[in-house]
């Protein structure tokens, strides 16, 4: 019998990771409840792929955030707060003509609403020519997120140019969450800019939801999925709290999600790439690795802000090496 593979194997030795991404500055009602009947709001920050950078540094993954920050007390919040968690920040840029982006979190009985207030924002200035910056450079892996190009023409650009080469061609691998925020793109665009660029990373992620928002029947389980996007070495599928199914090579790997006490879901789709990755590169096979972004989400839903605490490493090991069927009964 052909064994399985170990994507690992190709990846372990790729550190640093380079997450390229917008993060902004997040208010947020104390206590929580409807936004026009708040009397304080607390402030914390909001960005996928700093998310994932700070989920990759409590890994113990060197990692580094790559933005651009407005010359004001958000964007130097924000800066802090990032650096705090491990992530090398040397990457982020003050842009001192445009502000930080801020969102407003509107929570109510059926979700949170947000409203965002990022148009112009220094990260939006972002472009191709971030490709010769040294923390871009030297990057063993860049991930990137579906969120970056619907900010600008030059984040687009941004994108497709990290993006142009084939999977295999290119100087590094290109880890890219499809991450779809429908409220970013204009009506009917993001389908098909956003399946170009899914099929051409070296590592994709997406949600089994957000790809039947975006491409209909085509969708209808994870490996009609992988019928869409061919083309990624590995491409994982996100099933909610259900499951998660890899796809490495001809490989296919499923693995349950444990039960989770949900606080608030957002930041868990980070978290779980991060996790992943991390044990990707750490040269675990795939289920493990899979195991690894279950149990970074579970830290994310825990908590009512994107990023929570890990477990300790000696309960991490003893939840990644239980069998099968203790993985399925259990709990995180």
């Amino acid at each position: 019998m052909k064994p399985a593979e170990n994507p690992g194997d190709r990846w372990a030795a790729r550190p640093p990771v380079t997450c390229i991404g917008e993060t902004m500055a997040a208010l947020v009602p104390d206590p929580a409840g409807p936004l026009d009947g708040a009397g304080v709001l607390g402030i914390r920050i909001a960005g996928a792929e700093s998310n994932v950078a700070m989920y990759l540094a409590d890994h113990g993954v060197p990692s580094r955030w790559v933005s651009a920050l407005g010359d004001d007390p958000f964007g130097r919040r924000i800066r802090a707060e990032v650096a705090a968690a491990g992530v090398d920040v040397s990457g982020v840029r003050t842009d001192p003509h445009r502000p930080t982006g801020l969102l407003v979190k509107d929570p109510g009985t059926d979700g949170t609403r947000v409203h965002y207030y990022r148009r112009g924002s220094a990260a939006s200035a972002l472009g191709p020519a971030l490709l010769d910056d040294d923390a871009v450079r030297t990057a063993g892996l860049v991930h990137l997120s579906g969120i970056t190009p619907a900010l600008s023409t030059g984040c687009r650009d941004l994108v497709t140019a990290l993006l142009e080469a084939d999977p295999g061609e290119r100087p590094r691998p290109v880890s890219f969450d499809v991450n779809h925020r429908a409220a970013l793109w204009p009506d009917g665009t993001a389908a098909d800019v956003l399946l170009r660029l899914a099929r051409r990373a070296d590592l994709t992620f997406v949600g089994l939801d957000e790809a039947q928002d975006l491409w209909g029947d085509a969708a209808a389980d994870p490996a009609a999925v992988r019928d869409l996007l061919p083309r990624p070495r590995i491409l994982v599928v996100k099933d909610g709290a259900r499951e998660a199914t890899a796809f490495v090579g001809s490989e296919v790997h499923t693995v349950p999600a444990p039960r989770v006490d949900v606080v608030e879901p957002v930041g868990a789709g980070d978290a779980f790439a991060a996790g992943f990755l991390a044990g990707l590169l750490r040269g675990e096979e795939p289920v493990r690795a899979l195991r690894l972004g279950h149990l970074t989400a579970g830290a994310a839903l825990r908590v009512t802000g994107d990023h929570g605490p890990l477990p300790d490493r000696a309960r991490l090991a003893e939840l990644l090496d239980r069998t099968p069927e203790g993985w399925a009964e259990g709990g995180w």
